[in-house]
Formats: structure tokens, C-alpha cells, sequence
């Protein structure tokens, strides 16, 4: 891997699996940057959950924001950008929730891009986080849409279990088995 060309690192899974968290954590351990998750921000800024006619702008904000962490990539020679989410879980929740399959086949074009999924299991506590969350009834169904949707995609998935700094560890390893 060059310098040069830095590498996307999605970090996917269903809510309250601790995907910002161990965003954060790879960025500091790898003096990378990190994008968060657009979600958060938009149910802040408008008091709601979008609707289905906001589904594919949340998707088209959160990948511009991953270029330009790309771009900061770049400037600063990092070798990666982790991803606090993917266009990927964005259909999979606007499947879930509005039964609007619309959104796949953007969201598997895009995730191509990705060098590697860390691909969280929901065997941490749930905890609400403002509007966004459903609730833990939601953690086992959208895991299994997740897990299905990737492995028929064949995409490069690495399983992360366990709790707070074994999650990092078994990220960490992971990703440095992809170098």
C-alpha cells in the first residue's frame, strides 16, 4: 500500500453496536481520519428521522464527506479513511423501515470502494442515541440484512465481537492483515 492512495474502511453495523466509537479509535491509533456518520447529524439538525424522501441525500452527503476525508488522506499520507457507516447500511435501514429496496444498487456500486468491512456484532448493551435509534428489537434484524447483503456482495468482511478495547484490538488486527 502506497502512501498515496489510502484506503476506505467501512465500519458497519446495526445501531448501538459501537461503530463511532471504534471509528474514532482506529483514527487515533492510525493517524487517520475518520467520518461520521451524517445520520446523527441530520436527526439533530431537524429534531427527526428522515423520511424516505430523504434516504438517498443522507446517502449522497455521507459519501461526498467520505472524499473529502479521501482528499485529506491524500495531504496528509495516511494510509486510511475509516468510515463510520456506509451508504450500505443506509438502504438496508430504508429497506427495513419504509420496504423501499430502491437504494441497493447504488449503495453495492459504491461499496466496492471500501478495502475492507468491519462488520460489528450486536453483543454490546444497547443505548439510545437521540432520535436515530429504534430500539435493541431493531439490533438482530438489520444484522442479519447487513451480514446477508455482504457476503452476496463478496465483499472483504472481518467480524468484530467483544467488548470496548478487544473491539479495537480485533480492528487493529485486522486491518493490518489488509496491509
Amino acid at each position: 500500500m502506497s502512501a498515496s492512495s489510502p484506503q476506505l474502511i467501512a465500519i458497519l453495523g446495526a445501531e448501538s453496536t459501537g461503530k463511532t466509537t471504534l471509528a474514532q479509535a482506529l483514527a487515533i491509533h492510525f493517524s487517520c481520519p475518520w467520518v461520521a456518520e451524517y445520520l446523527r447529524e441530520f436527526c439533530d439538525q431537524h429534531q427527526r428521522t428522515p423520511r424516505q424522501d430523504e434516504q438517498q441525500a443522507i446517502m449522497d452527503i455521507q459519501v461526498a464527506r467520505e472524499n473529502v476525508a479521501m482528499n485529506l488522506a491524500l495531504i496528509q499520507h495516511a494510509p486510511f479513511v475509516f468510515c463510520d457507516t456506509a451508504p450500505l447500511l443506509t438502504a438496508i435501514y430504508n429497506d427495513y423501515v419504509f420496504s423501499d429496496l430502491s437504494l441497493y444498487p447504488k449503495a453495492r456500486k459504491l461499496h466496492v470502494r471500501y478495502a475492507l468491512t468491519l462488520l460489528l456484532l450486536p453483543d454490546i448493551e444497547w443505548a439510545p442515541d437521540s432520535l436515530q435509534r429504534e430500539g435493541a428489537h431493531v439490533q438482530g434484524p438489520i444484522h442479519t440484512l447487513l451480514k446477508s447483503t455482504l457476503e452476496d456482495m463478496n465483499a472483504a468482511i472481518v467480524t468484530i465481537q467483544g467488548r470496548a478495547e478487544s473491539r479495537t484490538l480485533n480492528a487493529v488486527k485486522a486491518i493490518l492483515d489488509l496491509a
